[in-house]
């Protein structure tokens, strides 16, 4: 075992009746919602198809980005994030769940795909890209997608806990040559995937830029949910030293850098098509002007941004954890209103039509995320042990 075991007054353990608690806490949250769930998919299976689509996509995003985010740690040869970075491995090792929760998508395809529908051989546009938007392609895209995406995230993992057992300087050399392939790959994959799961739901529209508008998204939700877990566990007792005001002021310059990250590239995809004013382009914006869905526009430019823009940006308060935590919950509603705008007009182009289903879907989803992100804490450190820039990590101190 790695000499480093606890530091100060720190268990780097979870108690197994504070585990076993929050267990069961999920596994009850996620009985009801799934139950939930079969109830609305036989009373309005359209609806359950879009409502589980927006949960799906933002688990899917947030845990993408906690892969994107464990790769870029090991490629700079980070320090300061040693003490959080076991997390966000956790969050990083739920990604072969989406093996499993993306099946209802594949069962709503005929439900929720325009281009699926018989009528779009006949359509002039749609014609032409039958050869790429089809059922067949559109599974096994997904499929190829989520199994890289799974391969980079298991063998990373492992090499973490394996460097929990002997410390070596080895195990960080192997990260950082899977992460160099890795990031490029999920860069390509994690594009490919938001055109099919997203973009195609209005395939006569298209836009270059939505792929990364996609990943920035799930970004920031990624990292709302890093710094609540890391808050949700101090508050528990756990990591208070090893996590200290240094480290939430640096998750709070990324959840800062993040939103700014994401309000440049959807404001340089708006401005384009807006610059371009081409029919075939603005109508997704039209859409999303009409009836009570104009509302969201200044949901998303305040909530999404603006505000945090500002609430953020002074040193005092990255490193007020009260108003970290808020901002963190905060960042991760403005991240599901901003995927269901994406995706909700597709079903109510007239307003929004808020549905329990939605709140339902996202709880199933979320619970099912949570269980197996919770399982890899039982009986495991919750930081990287063996890693050689612990000592570093945990005297870190922002200048």
């Amino acid at each position: 075992m790695a000499r480093h075991t606890e530091h100060a007054s720190d268990s780097y353990f979870l108690k197994p009746e504070a585990w076993s608690a929050v267990r069961n806490s999920l596994a009850l949250v996620a009985l009801a919602a799934w139950l939930a769930l079969a109830a609305g998919y036989a009373l309005d299976r359209q609806q359950f198809h879009f409502s589980y689509l927006v949960a799906f996509a933002w688990f899917a995003s947030a845990s993408l980005g906690a892969l994107f985010f464990v790769m870029v740690q090991h490629l700079t040869g980070s320090a300061w994030s040693v003490t959080v970075r076991r997390l966000m491995e956790n969050m990083m090792r739920t990604v072969p769940l989406a093996f499993v929760l993306i099946v209802p998508v594949f069962l709503g395809i005929h439900s929720v795909y325009e281009w699926s529908h018989p009528e779009a051989a006949r359509d002039p546009v749609l014609s032409q890209k039958l050869g790429y938007l089809n059922e067949k392609w559109f599974i096994i895209r997904s499929l190829i997608a989520i199994a890289l995406w799974s391969l980079f995230a298991l063998r990373l993992y492992a090499i973490s806990r394996r460097q929990d057992d002997t410390g070596s300087i080895e195990y960080t050399k192997a990260a950082a040559k899977w992460s160099a392939p890795g990031t490029v790959a999920l860069f390509l994959t994690a594009s490919m995937a938001s055109f099919d799961w997203v973009m195609s739901l209005e395939p006569h529209w298209w836009s270059t830029m939505f792929g990364v508008y996609f990943l920035a998204g799930g970004a920031v939700g990624f990292m709302a949910t890093l710094i609540a877990v890391c808050l949700m566990l101090r508050s528990a007792g756990y990591l208070t030293q090893s996590i200290r005001e240094e480290h939430y002021h640096d998750l709070g310059k990324w959840l800062f850098a993040l939103t700014t990250f994401w309000a440049y590239v959807t404001f340089s995809q708006y401005m384009l098509i807006w610059y371009g004013n081409l029919p075939e382009e603005t109508f997704w914006y039209w859409k999303r002007f009409q009836g009570t869905w104009k509302a969201f526009g200044p949901i998303l430019v305040f909530g999404h941004f603006i505000i945090p823009f500002f609430t953020l940006l002074p040193r005092a308060n990255k490193r007020n954890l009260k108003l970290l935590g808020f901002f963190a919950g905060w960042m991760m509603l403005m991240h599901y209103c901003d995927l269901y705008w994406q995706i909700m007009p597709v079903l109510h182009p007239k307003g929004v039509a808020l549905h329990w289903l939605d709140l339902a879907a996202w709880l199933a989803v979320g619970s099912a995320y949570g269980l197996v992100f919770w399982a890899g804490l039982r009986e495991k450190p919750l930081v990287p042990v063996g890693d050689p820039r612990l000592e570093q990590c945990l005297a870190f101190h922002n200048v």
